[in-house]
């Protein structure tokens, strides 16, 4: 049976879906977020600690990346408002000019938290963006993917060799 778009009602009409009948179970979801920088801002991140004018980068973004997390219900319109029970940022620096952004969430719910993963991971990238932007505009956040969640009907492990450039 092909798959449907949920958030359509009988008459096609956007609608937030009911998920009241849905078993609660622990679902997490985890999102990555890539950033290319230039050769020069990438020096400069990592000789300066990662600390620009505007403060400590790393430090900063997953702040922000927990707080868009906690508040994707009010960013999106049919996510559903969760008391998220963990979330987990982490970030680093990937090879010599790239940063991967990794945001975990958790909950015991009647709905994923995949869109919680991904805004997460989205909003400290940007946040990376904006705190090194006066080095250079030419800063890429090169992808934004949904790397695996649980707990659900559907289970989703994105496969090896699949990171996406």
């Amino acid at each position: 049976m092909a798959r449907a778009l949920t958030h359509l009602d009988a008459r096609r009409r956007p609608a937030m879906v009911d998920v009241g009948a849905k078993e609660v179970t622990h679902r997490v979801a985890v999102a990555e977020a890539r950033l290319r920088l230039p050769r020069a801002v990438a020096r400069a991140l990592r000789a300066s600690g990662h600390r620009t004018k505007k403060g400590p980068v790393f430090d900063t973004a997953i702040l922000a990346g927990v707080m868009a997390a906690k508040r994707t219900h009010e960013l999106i319109p049919f996510c559903h408002p969760l008391a998220l029970e963990n979330c987990q940022l982490t970030i680093e620096q990937h090879g010599a000019e790239e940063i991967l952004v990794r945001c975990e969430v958790a909950v015991h719910h009647r709905t994923g938290v995949e869109m919680e993963a991904l805004t997460g991971a989205a909003v400290a990238a940007l946040t990376i963006y904006d705190m090194c932007k006066a080095l250079s505009h030419d800063i890429e956040i090169t992808s934004l993917r949904l790397q695996a969640k649980s707990g659900g009907r559907r289970q989703f492990v994105r496969a090896a060799g699949r990171e996406g450039r």
